[in-house]
């Protein structure tokens, strides 16, 4: 499920539940630190979490792969630009390459899936802050 979030890729997915690969048993998410736990928690760095049939998030196998605690899949910087998550949604982003369809989703664009706008997401902001982009070093064309 997106929770609310800063995360630019998931602007207006808040409160979706959708279908999305997972292919890993490891990277449980995990704060040595209870006070960064705490601090993530309170300010919404967690954009994403895995959940059961009925949308709620879950420690239960197979919902939960990994028994990340909180059912946390991802997470978010402050300002929204950088979004770690495990699950792959970079598989499922059309309509074929899901192995369920709801009867809701039939009948919508024959290719394009719920995540194809996390995408859509990342390249209108990329569009709309052209002017934070690094320009290449002359000497060498390397991002330096």
């Amino acid at each position: 499920r997106i929770e609310e979030s800063p995360a630019i890729m998931f602007n207006g997915m808040e409160g979706s539940v959708l279908g999305v690969w997972v292919a890993h048993g490891e990277g449980r998410c995990h704060f040595p630190d209870a006070k960064v736990e705490k601090f993530v928690q309170e300010n919404n760095l967690v954009p994403m979490r895995y959940v059961n049939d009925q949308g709620e998030p879950t420690q239960e196998y197979p919902f939960n792969p990994n028994g990340s605690k909180d059912a946390i899949s991802g997470l978010c910087s402050a300002d929204g630009r950088h979004l770690a998550i495990m699950p792959h949604p970079e598989r499922c982003f059309m309509t074929w390459q899901w192995p369920y369809l709801p009867e809701s989703f039939k009948g919508l664009h024959p290719q394009s899936a719920p995540w194809l706008r996390m995408f859509q997401n990342a390249k209108n902001w990329c569009d709309a802050n052209q002017s934070m982009a690094v320009e290449p070093c002359k000497p060498c064309r390397m991002f330096c």
